[in-house]
């Protein structure tokens, strides 16, 4: 019985100089994506109502933002629909973390005027005092 010779295999090597290529592209790919991130403006469209005496407000603190829709769900936290039920433990949540919060409604010229009074209620529940209450709106155009 004979057997055949057996060629001499070179060992299997690693280009590392692609592996290189690869990592430095991944590298370049991941701080380009997280450059772009930033904060986006809620993904509800609501178009805000128009005030001539709106004043811009003071930039101290972030306030605590809810957005009224004009059909149900009415309420938003971000972009996360909320109860009023929720909302109202958000805002003793709220007010517990920093007793001086501002809250901010952010309410489209078409919702329900009821619905912006039942978040008036729970600010007052959670003990939000009315100056802390704001109103978000926009300026006429060409003001």
């Amino acid at each position: 019985m004979q057997f055949a010779k057996h060629k001499r295999h070179r060992a299997p090597t690693v280009i590392i100089v692609s592996l290189i290529d690869v990592l430095l592209i991944m590298i370049i790919y991941m701080m380009m994506t997280t450059t772009f991130k930033k904060e986006l403006p809620p993904a509800i469209k609501i178009n805000l109502p128009e005030s001539k005496e709106a004043k811009a407000g003071a930039g101290d603190a972030k306030p605590f933002v809810i957005t009224v829709a004009t059909n149900s769900p009415y309420f938003y936290l971000g972009e996360k629909p909320v109860t009023l039920d929720r909302l109202q433990n958000e805002l003793n949540a709220a007010v517990k973390k920093d007793p001086q919060v501002t809250l901010a409604i952010r309410a489209d010229r078409k919702s329900p005027i009821g619905e912006v009074i039942k978040i008036w209620d729970a600010a007052k529940t959670a003990n939000i005092s009315p100056d802390r209450v704001k109103l978000i709106t926009e300026n006429p155009p060409g003001k």
